[in-house]
């Protein structure tokens, strides 16, 4: 009588951003685990089954994940079709592969439904292309808060010449900038800070490597959040008033 999990990803907030198997998924629930940052319209996809709120945010208190393992292997040993609803895409900072890994040990089916990560919405919202020809041949996404409260090498992903998608970074962010600028990143290089992307409170802000942490502050800015760093932040391919890219990065794309 084992019931199925499954490991949904909702998005970064904007419910016409689901796929058509989390929908389909979330219609089939009996149970739903969702955290903090789903978007609660995305709920009314899922209209018969049990909503069990176990939020995980950093900084905040946060449901501990082994209850939540527990409450999946709870669940799925009575039957029931188990929905883990996590904001974005769970396998991107969402744990879904030790929590798929978890499961399989347990004697429990698990299938893994993907959505837009919040790095990928939150520069396309802005008009920012991640990658663009001559100018950002790669994309890396990286967390800023780690369990183990470890730091990233930023000094070698600061030599990799790819467009930087920071994800968590808010409270570490003038630690983030300083190691950067250690590790010979320019000043001058651009950055976008984007708060609750794709949401209708969505905001945005550009600055520069060497301005990040003081325009960040008079922004006000505030999780969730990502940064875009490198040389496509400068770019806003989208809207009537779309600055054009600074001197350094057209002639880059030249």
């Amino acid at each position: 009588m084992t019931g199925t999990v499954w490991l949904v990803g909702a998005g970064p907030g904007d419910p016409e951003l689901l796929t058509l198997k989390a929908v389909r998924a979330l219609a089939q629930a009996d149970v739903v685990l969702v955290d903090d940052l789903v978007n609660p319209e995305i709920l009314a996809h899922a209209p018969t089954a049990r909503i069990v709120r176990v939020g995980k945010r950093g900084g905040c208190r946060s449901t501990p994940q082994a209850f939540i393992q527990r409450l999946m292997l709870r669940y799925a040993r009575q039957g029931k079709c188990v929905v883990r609803l996590k904001g974005g895409d769970p396998c991107i900072f969402g744990r879904a592969g030790e929590e798929a890994l978890w499961l399989r040990a347990h004697g429990v089916p698990c299938e893994i439904v993907n959505g837009i990560t919040a790095g990928l919405a939150a520069a396309t919202a802005c008009g920012i292309p991640l990658t663009q020809r001559r100018v950002a041949r790669g994309v890396t996404l990286v967390t800023a808060h780690t369990e183990d409260d470890a730091t990233p090498d930023w000094a070698a992903l600061a030599r990799t010449g790819t467009t930087l998608v920071v994800y968590m970074g808010v409270a570490t962010l003038a630690e983030t900038q300083r190691q950067l600028l250690a590790a010979d990143m320019p000043a001058d290089t651009p950055v976008a800070m984007i708060e609750r992307a794709s949401l209708p409170d969505q905001r945005e802000t550009r600055s520069t490597l060497g301005r990040l942490a003081a325009d960040a502050r008079q922004f006000g800015l505030r999780s969730p959040a990502v940064l875009v760093i490198g040389e496509v932040a400068a770019y806003q391919v989208l809207g009537e008033t779309a600055p054009a890219a600074s001197e350094k990065t057209a002639t880059m794309a030249a």
